[in-house]
């Protein structure tokens, strides 16, 4: 018997508004889990001391007919993002002791429809590299493996919702950060059109590739989450509309290119891929094989802008508590000091430019198809605190260009999950979960859970 907390979020909808599942309940078992399991994965650091108040609240709105398609649903919040009284410090000493006076502007769409908030997890230090060992709250653990990260810097969600301690949380993604750890977590990443969700509320870390949205247990959660999350609804196509279209009639264009020939692919992460696109082939899309422009120019731009913007936010801080910093965000804001007014207006007009590209190679497909990441996830014995330490992604190309991706698992390399990238057009959330979603139905990759 399945138990509520691992039902899917329509499923447990439905419940809830049938009167057979109540919100407190809910909530309960979500805390109960949080008590037995935490301690293993290191993933919640603050849990929030009214949630079961939130969850009576919900049960309230349930019976007079009201609250939204989440109402009741407990859910947890990346430290990057302020949650009304409860800790906000972005997981850094830098700045301990901060409590959030207000609701981020995404977290609190989410609450006015009855969602309860759960509390709050870990991230790598201001969402830009780790895991640092050195740091207050310890890192994030990867469920499935103990002994490996989670990726970053959306650790904490990651790790909460593979480890089953909710089906939904909120991550932000600036170079990969929703989609990387996904990937490494056997979980599903959606990073949703720029623009689509409000940040106002999140710490930025570069505001020209900053994004927020959902991880979750499954696509056709992330897609639900994302749908409650989206800061204008009108404006915007349904990420969960087209679900049950499945992936039939789509054109996707397989970027194997980008990664096969990568030194750094792992012989496992190439042949799930090409099962994959064997898979999606055999749902109803066509598969055909693409070029997208060379990678390295996308990661180039991004990086100059991202390590500008990040020293232009971070400029006060740093004079007045650099010591309380971990030496690798220290290493990475050095970055945005070699910076200069002409490369970040050049790296702006690469943006424009490289986004031009990206959509003209597109032409003629509805999506893209390529790796998340290239390997399993790292150990920790890998991240000494020391320096910053890259794993080798296929992710910030698509925040640059602004584009909807989703990360779903396709599968594990010594019993470690890899994720697979599909990527739309601005505003074509609906497309990339339609594929998604049948190929999740299709196989038995998110269905697995670890042990405990």
């Amino acid at each position: 018997m399945i138990e509520p907390l691992d039902l899917p979020l329509h499923e447990a909808s439905a419940a809830l508004r049938a009167g057979s599942l109540t919100a407190r309940a809910l909530t309960e078992a979500a805390l109960a889990r949080c008590a037995a399991r935490n301690p293993q994965l290191q993933a919640v650091t603050h849990l929030n001391p009214q949630a079961l108040a939130e969850a009576e609240r919900a049960d309230a709105l349930l019976a007079a007919g009201e609250g939204g398609p989440l109402c009741g649903m407990p859910f947890l919040v990346k430290d990057l993002i302020d949650v009304a009284a409860l800790p906000a410090t972005s997981g850094s000493a830098v700045l301990a002791g901060r409590i959030a006076q207000s609701d981020a502007a995404a977290v609190a769409l989410l609450r006015a429809q009855g969602a309860v908030v759960l509390g709050k997890v870990a991230t790598y230090e201001f969402a830009m590299v780790g895991p640092d060992l050195t740091l207050p709250d310890p890192p994030a653990r990867n469920p499935w493996n103990r002994a490996h990260i989670t990726g970053g810097s959306s650790s904490g969600s990651a790790s909460a919702v593979a480890g089953g301690l909710v089906r939904i949380a909120f991550g932000t993604d600036t170079g990969g950060s929703i989609r990387s750890p996904s990937a490494y977590c056997g979980c599903v990443g959606l990073k949703p059109s720029y623009e689509r969700v409000a940040r106002a509320g999140a710490f930025p870390l570069s505001p020209a590739l900053d994004h927020t949205g959902p991880i979750a247990a499954s696509v056709a959660d992330a897609a639900l989450m994302l749908d409650a999350i989206t800061a204008d609804p009108s404006a915007w196509r349904p990420a969960s509309g087209k679900l049950a279209q499945g992936a039939r009639g789509l054109r996707i264009g397989y970027a194997r290119d980008w990664f096969a020939d990568d030194p750094q692919a792992a012989p496992a992460l190439i042949r799930a891929m090409d099962d994959a696109a064997a898979q999606l082939s055999m749902l109803g899309a066509t598969i055909t094989p693409i070029s997208l422009p060379d990678y390295a120019p996308y990661e180039a731009a991004a990086s100059v802008i991202l390590h500008a913007e990040a020293l232009a936010e971070h400029r006060d801080l740093i004079r007045e508590k650099a010591a309380f910093y971990g030496r690798p965000v220290l290493q990475c804001l050095a970055f945005g000091a070699a910076i200069d007014a002409g490369d970040l207006a050049q790296a702006r007009l690469s943006q424009a430019s490289l986004t031009a590209a990206m959509l003209a190679a597109m032409e003629g497909f509805d999506l893209i198809l390529t790796a998340t990441t290239l390997t399993p996830a790292l150990p920790f014995s890998a991240f000494d605190g020391e320096k910053a330490v890259w794993t080798p992604m296929r992710t910030i190309a698509f925040n640059l260009t602004g584009q909807p991706a989703i990360s779903v698992p396709i599968g594990f390399d010594h019993d470690l999950p890899l994720g697979m990238q599909l990527v739309g057009r601005i505003g074509c959330e609906d497309l990339i979960c339609a594929a998604a979603h049948a190929f999740e139905q299709a196989t038995d990759h998110s269905c697995q859970r670890p042990s405990f």
